[in-house]
């Protein structure tokens, strides 16, 4: 039989095969973070009729060439393109994408894989999973949400009950703040103060305070009663008992130009403490007799009247929580409202009361030849004695959130591709055809 036959045959067998993977490419071409592929060839052995030769002098005849003919192609590779996608933009916060290489480390009972394609949701039971239900591998967060414990990789579980509520924080800092008209102050009734705090549980309670001004020493006076009555949020009232301040009422003196003048007025630096004797108060023990027992703790609660004027307009007392910088405010406690990840893949969530905690945190695994992965489907991929090994720990990544990694098929590519490839499997069509006529013609020689 002629050697052009088989070489044909070979042609038509790789070109098969690359237009397998064209086709596949193309079918992917919407995939998330799917990485396409490209066929090689390379030709087979050839016969050689005729070695090489060099020049010799004794016949005085130059080199010749060696002659061989070729017994046709071969696939030599089916590479997978690593190439970055571009990104598309989704808005969901568990949507990531890398920036740059590595892959995302996700996993199940069958073992560890890696993936580009970081389209995560939460399941039922607050895992951090891909579609397939593969759990999404990271750091975790320790110290009650403070850092990043750094170490071997483990599954990511955003519900932990410690994760479902924040911790509520009693207030130690208030601030007075806002303009007092000495006219409203020399009134029978003064201007009241209502201040509003945070006990040990998170409960919200107010009081009020009363402000007079002394017309003859030109000052004010801030009362500071012993027996302090407290309104819940609920309505319910308690009496705290042996309240205690600097003094039984605080002077508050203002200079010329309606500012306070620090120096002349009572407290400390512009600022009275209400505490126990300079502990808190504990409401199981403080309050007065026949008040609901409460199990828990106010203060010290240090007052900042440094914010207040004395101009001539109307008067605008606007006490706050907390110190001029936000510190010691308080709070209730928080339940668990969102989740954001940042660039670094640090999970941060999100509770009522406006605290924000670290869940984990989400890495990536790096491979010396990434290509050398092997694609085990589901936009999964696993090792290979040639791309190297997974570490077990991971590296820090840089990601985009709320956005996907698309496919890297390029589809004028594909289709140039396709085209050349369907044209050399018609050129070996060809040749079997052309080699079958030559066949025949030789059959019917003996007619």
């Amino acid at each position: 039989m002629m050697r052009s036959m088989f070489s044909g045959i070979s042609g038509l067998r790789v070109h098969q095969t690359k237009m397998d993977v064209i086709g596949n490419n193309i079918a992917n071409v919407n995939t998330t973070a799917f990485k396409s592929s490209r066929v090689t060839f390379n030709e087979v052995f050839s016969q050689t009729l005729q070695g090489g030769s060099g020049a010799s002098q004794e016949t005085g005849r130059g080199g010749r060439n060696p002659m061989q003919i070729g017994l046709g192609t071969n696939i030599s590779s089916i590479d997978t393109l690593m190439t970055i996608g571009a990104a598309q933009r989704t808005d969901n916060p568990f949507d990531l994408m890398i920036e740059g290489e590595g892959f995302f480390i996700v996993g199940d009972e069958s073992g560890t894989y890696f993936t580009r394609a970081g389209v995560f949701r939460k399941d039922d039971d607050g895992n951090l999973t891909i579609p397939n239900g593969m759990k999404v591998k990271g750091w975790p967060a320790v110290d009650n949400g403070t850092r990043i414990q750094r170490g071997a990789v483990e599954d990511l579980k955003l519900d932990k009950p410690e994760n479902l509520t924040a911790d509520p924080e009693a207030t130690t800092n208030l601030r007075i703040q806002g303009n007092i008209n000495i006219q409203d102050g020399i009134t029978t009734t003064g201007i009241p103060i209502q201040l509003k705090f945070y006990d040990s549980l998170g409960n919200l309670y107010s009081a009020n305070l009363n402000m007079t001004y002394d017309s003859t020493a030109s000052e004010w006076n801030l009362d500071i009663p012993d027996t302090l009555r407290l309104t819940d949020t609920n309505g319910n009232v308690y009496t705290l008992e042996n309240v205690g301040a600097e003094e039984d009422s605080i002077t508050i003196v203002f200079d010329s130009d309606g500012n306070l003048d620090i120096e002349n007025s009572g407290g400390t630096n512009g600022t009275f403490t209400i505490s126990n004797g300079g502990n808190p108060f504990d409401l199981t023990a403080d309050l007065s007799a026949g008040d609901p027992l409460i199990k828990s703790t106010i203060g010290p609660l240090t007052v900042d009247f440094t914010g207040l004027t004395q101009y001539n307009q109307k008067t605008n007392i606007d006490p706050l929580m907390g110190d001029s910088n936000g510190l010691g405010a308080g709070r209730e406690p928080g339940e668990l409202s969102g989740y954001s990840i940042g660039a670094d893949g640090i999970i941060i969530a999100q509770y009522s009361n406006g605290q924000q905690k670290m869940l984990g945190q989400v890495v990536i695994a790096t491979f010396r030849n990434p290509a050398g992965l092997q694609k085990v489907g589901d936009n999964l991929f696993t090792t290979t004695p040639n791309s190297g090994e997974f570490d077990g720990i991971g590296n820090e990544p840089n990601l985009q959130g709320g956005v996907l990694e698309m496919s890297n098929v390029d589809l004028a590519k594909e289709f140039t591709e396709m085209i050349t490839t369907q044209r050399g499997f018609q050129a070996n069509s060809r040749i079997i055809t052309t080699s079958d006529e030559m066949l025949q013609e030789l059959v019917n020689l003996k007619r």
